[in-house]
C-alpha cells in the first residue's frame, strides 16, 4: 500500500500547492465586445447651432438682409437661422415663406407664433433674436480724401452722425468747405453746415442709409 503513496503524493502536489483551480467568471463580469465607432457615435442634428444674437435698439424694425434666428421652445427641429430676402421675407420650416420686414422682433415672434399655433403646434413659444444687420451703405462725394461708398457701422445700422461720416471717408481735403455739404435722400436735397456743427453751434445732422453726401469745395 505505501508504495503507491509517492504516486498520490504527486497528483495532489500541485493542488495543495497552487490552490484550488480558477473558476470561470459569471458571464456578467465579462467585458462586452466594443461597438464600432460609428455605432457608438451620437446622432448629429440636422438643426443648425444656436446663433449669438445681437443687441438691437429698442423697437427696432427688421428690414430686408438682415439676419434672424428663430427658435421655438422645445421644438429643435424648426430652429432656424437665415437671412431676409429682397422681398423682407424668411424661409421658415413647416410655414414656409413669412414675410417679417416691417415688424418688430416681438412682432415676428408673436406673428410665428400664430401661425405654428393654428395648425402644428399647441401653445407654442418663439423667440426672434436679430444676429445680422443687413447691409447698409451711405456714399461720401466731394472734397473728402477718400470718396466712396460705405457701409454703417454694426453698432449703428440706422444712421451716424454726419461728422462721423466724414471721418469714415478720411476727413476732408485741404480745398473743403464743411459749410456747403449738401445731402441727397430719396428725391430730396438737404443742406447741412458741418462747420457749425463742428462747432457745437448747429444740432447734429444724422447720416441715413442711401444717403449720398457730398462735400462743397472751397472758393479760396
Amino acid at each position: 500500500m505505501s508504495r503507491f503513496f509517492p504516486i498520490a503524493a504527486i497528483i495532489l502536489f500541485p493542488f495543495t500547492l497552487f490552490g484550488q483551480l480558477p473558476t470561470a467568471a459569471p458571464a456578467e463580469n465579462l467585458p462586452l465586445p466594443s461597438r464600432s465607432a460609428a455605432a457608438a457615435a451620437p446622432a448629429q442634428s440636422s438643426a443648425p447651432a444656436p446663433a449669438a444674437a445681437l443687441s438691437a435698439p429698442t423697437g427696432y424694425i427688421l428690414s430686408a438682409n438682415d439676419q434672424v434666428a428663430v427658435e421655438v421652445f422645445g421644438e429643435e427641429d424648426l430652429r432656424t437661422n437665415g437671412r431676409l430676402n429682397g422681398e423682407g421675407n424668411l424661409s421658415v420650416p413647416l410655414l414656409g415663406s413669412i414675410r417679417l420686414s416691417g415688424l418688430t422682433l416681438s412682432q415676428a415672434a408673436a406673428k410665428l407664433t400664430d401661425l405654428y399655433g393654428r395648425d402644428y403646434l399647441v401653445n407654442p413659444k418663439v423667440n426672434v433674436m436679430l444676429v445680422g444687420y443687413a447691409k447698409r451703405r451711405f456714399t461720401m462725394l466731394g472734397q473728402v480724401n477718400r470718396p466712396g461708398s460705405y457701409e454703417m457701422p454694426e453698432g449703428s445700422p440706422e444712421g451716424i452722425d454726419l461728422l462721423e461720416a466724414i471721418a469714415i471717408a478720411g476727413g476732408y481735403t485741404r480745398i473743403a468747405a464743411p459749410e456747403k455739404v449738401s445731402v441727397r435722400r430719396g428725391n430730396q436735397i438737404l443742406r447741412v453746415d458741418a462747420k457749425r456743427q463742428a462747432r457745437g453751434s448747429h444740432s447734429a445732422f444724422t447720416v441715413l442709409p442711401g444717403d449720398t453726401i457730398t462735400v462743397g469745395e472751397s472758393m479760396f
